[in-house]
């Protein structure tokens, strides 16, 4: 059952204004548009977020997160060496080939460089080289990344390559799910997205005759442009256009944007900058609970307590146009309860969901203030004795 408990407060009245705010406007060529406030869950914009798309190389951003994942698991080292078959290379080398990491028949690679070949450079030779290390084939890699992509709820997604090359329409996206998969690399390997995102060059392979080192630039168009600016992936192909899934964090707010289907190199510089700057410039955030402060309670099923805690486990903030004061429709606790126990202290167990006049709901994790344990033996009895009388 879903639960919700209402549960307002000072601070969220006085953000509440007499007449309400309007979102401010944003205009963009993009035939797709994307951007969303990680802070507060806010979307800000959304222009054909479900859409069906080809990624292009967008979709190495699965790799990477199928890579990141064993990698936190253990099960896949930075230095475990893979080899470039030769077969694999003379498909994924020359200018047929797109953008390449310039690997040669043979070479070992660690994991480590295949990845910086992928984020930094786009290598379709590098992407293809690492899901066959990883599984054996590409086909069985495009599988996990299938599996991966129900596991993180993507519902308008599916891949059919490690490398986002076009396969006839069975590798597609929407903007709302490279959004999610963005957020998902951030929260869930904070520490490899760092090392390997904001990058801005990376040198693999020499030229023909003289030998000379290839260095190539990262082509991430907020690096360099935009403040705090540190991923993700561009893609390109003639069937997709210039598309971008970029990130920025600006004094603790965090936005991911999506932008596709753009005509040029160029403009996909001018929109994903313009864009990205506008949700920074345009929209504020404004506080609500500050770190560990009580929300509200849950329900819990056969614990040692009945209720349990629920705290913010950041500051939360909401996000509202800058300038103005945004009337907050309402604001409610959301749960899939009684939460059955044990639970776990810090345990994400409930949403707080805010409506605001100008973005819709902004949705915000609240986590178990304490630990719950299961309740004993004669203490779960009475609990059933009373749930079959109806006392309870």
């Amino acid at each position: 059952m879903i639960r919700a408990a209402l549960f307002l407060t000072a601070a969220s009245l006085a953000l509440a204004s007499a007449a309400p705010a309007k979102a401010p406007p944003f205009d963009t060529p993009a035939k797709i548009a994307y951007l969303v406030d990680l802070s507060s869950g806010a979307v800000l914009l959304s222009k054909n977020a479900d859409q069906r798309m080809p990624p292009a190389s967008m979709a190495k951003m699965m790799t990477t997160n199928v890579a990141f994942e064993l990698i936190k698991k253990g099960d896949l080292k930075l230095d475990k060496m893979c080899t470039v078959r030769p077969e694999t290379w003379q498909k994924w080398h020359g200018p047929q080939a797109g953008s390449t990491m310039f690997l040669s028949p043979g070479e070992q690679v660690s994991v480590e460089n295949l990845l910086k070949g992928i984020i930094t450079l786009s290598g379709n030779d590098a992407s293809v080289v690492l899901a066959e290390c990883i599984a054996g084939t590409e086909e069985a890699f495009a599988e996990v990344m299938n599996d991966n992509a129900r596991r993180l709820g993507l519902t308008n997604s599916r891949f059919g390559n490690s490398n986002g090359w076009p396969d006839e329409g069975r590798t597609y996206v929407s903007a709302r799910d490279l959004a999610a998969l963005a957020r998902a690399e951030i929260e869930n390997y904070p520490d490899l997205y760092k090392k390997f995102y904001s990058l801005t060059q990376f040198t693999w392979g020499k030229t023909l005759g003289s030998g000379t080192d290839i260095t190539q630039a990262n082509r991430n168009p907020l690096l360099g442009r935009v403040p705090g600016a540190d991923g993700l992936k561009t893609g390109h192909t003639d069937e997709a256009g210039y598309g971008f899934t970029g990130s920025a964090e600006q004094n603790g707010r965090r936005l991911i944007m999506v932008v596709a289907g753009l005509d040029s190199f160029n403009q996909r510089i001018e929109e994903s900058v313009r864009l990205m700057q506008w949700g920074f410039n345009a929209w504020q955030a404004k506080p609500l609970f500050k770190k560990d402060t009580v929300v509200g309670t849950a329900n819990v099923q056969l614990g040692g307590s009945s209720e349990v805690n629920l705290v913010a486990p950041r500051d939360l903030n909401i996000t509202i146009p800058a300038g103005l004061l945004s009337k907050v429709s309402s604001m409610k606790i959301r749960y899939q309860g009684p939460i059955k126990a044990p639970i776990a202290k810090g345990q994400h167990v409930a949403d707080l969901v805010v409506t605001t006049s100008d973005s819709g709901e902004q949705v915000m994790p609240l986590v178990a203030a304490d630990e719950v344990g299961e309740a004993g033996f004669f203490a779960r009895a009475w609990i059933g004795l009373k749930q079959l009388l109806g006392m309870a």
